[in-house]
C-alpha cells in the first residue's frame, strides 16, 4: 500500500465522519474516538504513554522502552541532530 493511498484514505474517512473498517491498513487501530486511524489521532496532538499504550493495547512501561529504544537508534544513527542541532 502506497502513502499516497494511504493518506487519500484518510482524507475519505475525515471528509465524511466515519471510522475506517481497513484492518489490513498499517494506520488502523482500534479507537472509534480517532476513527480507527493513528494519523487522525496524531492531529489531536501529544499523547501521554497511558494513551498510547491504551491505543495499541500495551503497558505504558512498554510506550516508555519502545521510546527510548527508538530515540537511543536516532542518537547513534545522526539522524536526531539533522532535525535538532541542540540534541547533540
Amino acid at each position: 500500500m502506497s502513502n499516497l493511498k494511504d493518506y487519500k484514505c484518510i482524507q475519505i474517512i475525515k471528509n465524511r465522519g466515519i471510522s475506517c473498517e481497513e484492518k489490513e491498513c498499517r494506520h488502523w487501530m482500534a479507537c472509534d474516538k480517532s476513527h480507527n486511524c493513528s494519523v487522525i489521532a496524531s492531529e489531536d496532538g501529544p499523547k501521554t504513554l497511558q494513551e498510547i499504550g491504551n491505543y495499541y493495547g500495551i503497558s505504558r512501561m512498554r510506550v516508555c522502552q519502545i521510546e527510548k529504544s527508538l530515540l537511543e537508534k536516532l542518537k547513534s544513527s545522526k539522524l536526531l541532530s539533522e532535525f535538532d542541532p541542540s540534541s547533540s
